[in-house]
């Protein structure tokens, strides 16, 4: 995995996350308000949106906007994301802002919406920090971090991050959310064909918290 800070020069936060091939452009927008229903509570708000460029995979998809519909698929992943981004968050330290997170899918080749997360907390880090050099903030509002990797298991054998062609052979496929002092804020599992019995789910989430250790460790190298 890299993470390459900065990618876009006007936005409060950006990280560009390449997960072998799959690469993930995440933006985070500081606004100075909160949605309706949270004004007068002195608390801020963190949200996100995903979105697949229309040749980030092997044939060209329409957009969802030219279809003039969201699809299911997208919302799952837009709340995943903002679910996951929250759990690290003291909203009243935040202040009545609001960070909105754009994860825009350049390339897939599987795990895009775990590498989304791990890619959006560093941009979320560096609008917070954008944020307190204004002095927008009470404190510092990130109370932990946050990364997610996938797992499955191919031919009988536990495999950690799957890549498309993997992931789509996969017998089980699970998609683990950690924060970075080791508690889960999400876990994912599905048996894609025979069902699993609990030690392939203890292998799997074995390999998912040892995973998300290592991509913490490298969400610290980028941000230092």
């Amino acid at each position: 995995m890299t993470i390459t800070r900065g990618w876009l020069a006007h936005a409060e936060g950006s990280v560009l996350i390449e997960f072998g091939g799959t690469k993930v452009l995440c933006a985070a927008s500081v606004q100075d308000s909160v949605p309706r229903w949270r004004k007068g509570s002195g608390q801020g708000w963190v949200t996100a949106e995903y979105a697949m460029l229309p040749r980030a995979t092997n044939t060209r998809n329409d957009r969802e906007s030219v279809r003039g519909r969201i699809g299911g698929r997208t919302h799952e992943i837009s709340r995943l994301i903002g679910r996951s981004l929250r759990a690290c968050v003291d909203y009243k330290l935040l202040g009545e802002n609001s960070v909105l997170i754009d994860c825009d899918v350049l390339q897939a080749d599987g795990g895009t919406r775990t590498a989304a997360i791990t890619g959006a907390y560093v941009a979320l880090v560096d609008a917070v920090r954008w944020m307190r050099e204004r002095k927008m903030c009470k404190g510092d509002p990130l109370v932990d971090s946050v990364a997610a990797v996938s797992v499955g298991v191919v031919g009988s054998t536990p495999l950690l991050d799957l890549c498309y062609t993997e992931d789509v052979a996969a017998e089980t496929d699970m998609n683990v959310v950690m924060t970075g002092s080791g508690e889960f804020v999400e876990v994912q599992g599905t048996a894609e064909g025979r069902p699993f019995n609990r030690a392939v789910l203890d292998q799997l989430l074995d390999l998912g918290v040892a995973g998300c250790a290592e991509l913490t460790r490298m969400q610290k190298e980028a941000l230092a």
